[in-house]
């Protein structure tokens, strides 16, 4: 991506160099820890890392000690700024299409665990989005596993990560992520999961459409710069993922959609930029 000369995002909090540890919750107790559970799984982190992140689930904050970054996660850091930057300017825009105000999330990178409105989460979470306190969490590590260990390489690709994540703040704007997460409380657990499914699906819609008019605004894409993402989205689909772990998959427990599916979705919003063709939500689940 060519990013030289781009500004960087002030709306960001850096966090790295503190750590968690366990939190009782005054009343809380198991059932405290299954709403936070609850909570990280419907902004789409893992549940677990709640649960087995602490004694209780949850996390409080404290340094410590100086904190040196390598230079690597530096890189990173300015990366991240430097996209978070460009989703504000492109969603600025977009919502003055549709006669809307946009404000922006807050991003937060931290090293290890993190305490959110969400509940307490692990580096091990991944990247997730709490629409509680409408704040984009990063452990800038992810970057590094995801060109090493999982085989997806590419500055692209690390953008459409944050541009994901961000399109899900841009649903909870809109009332659908408030919607949907409202409608998976009543639903059965399979279908609670196709729901979480069609979410995840336009937030990648989102992120192609971010890609689009970043390009347009900045001449920001370089060749190959797509195929990144397109590489990466079929990596993190629910049946890859599940081959991988388990050597099968289970389709009635997926929660973000086949590799396929994310790759349709993002290519579709990188396309055509048009926010207007993101409806995951009225298409049979069959044809999404």
């Amino acid at each position: 991506m060519r990013l030289d000369g781009r500004r960087q995002s002030n709306n960001v909090e850096d966090r790295r160099g503190r750590s968690g540890r366990g939190l009782k919750l005054a009343g809380g107790g198991i059932g405290g820890i299954i709403i936070a559970a609850l909570l990280v799984w419907m902004t789409g982190g893992n549940p677990l890392s709640v649960i087995t992140g602490s004694s209780s689930g949850l996390f409080t904050e404290e340094q410590t000690g100086d904190y040196t970054p390598t230079q690597q996660e530096e890189e990173y850091a300015l990366f991240a700024k430097t996209i978070l930057a460009g989703t504000e300017d492109v969603w600025t825009e977009e919502f003055k299409k549709l006669g809307k105000t946009y404000v922006p999330p807050k991003l937060v990178l931290f090293t290890g665990s993190v305490q959110s409105a969400c509940g307490g989460a692990t580096s091990q979470t991944g990247p997730f989005y709490c629409s509680g306190d409408q704040t984009v969490y990063i452990d800038l590590s992810f970057f590094e596993q995801m060109n090493r260990q999982m085989d997806i390489p590419g500055d692209f690709a690390c953008a459409y990560v944050i541009a994901h994540e961000v399109g899900h703040h841009v649903q909870y704007l809109l009332g659908d992520l408030t919607e949907a997460h409202e409608q998976m409380a009543r639903m059965s657990q399979s279908k609670a999961n196709e729901m979480s499914v069609r979410l995840e699906l336009q937030a990648d819609f989102y992120a192609g459409i971010w890609a689009y008019h970043d390009n347009r605004m900045f001449n920001s894409l370089e060749e190959g710069d797509i195929e990144e993402g397109l590489n990466a989205a079929s990596k993190i689909g629910d049946d890859y993922l599940q081959k991988q772990a388990q050597g099968y998959a289970v389709p009635e427990t997926f929660n973000h959609g086949r590799s396929d599916q994310r790759v349709k979705w993002l290519k579709r919003g990188a396309s055509t930029g048009d926010i207007k063709l993101g409806d995951t939500f009225s298409p049979a689940y069959s044809s999404l």
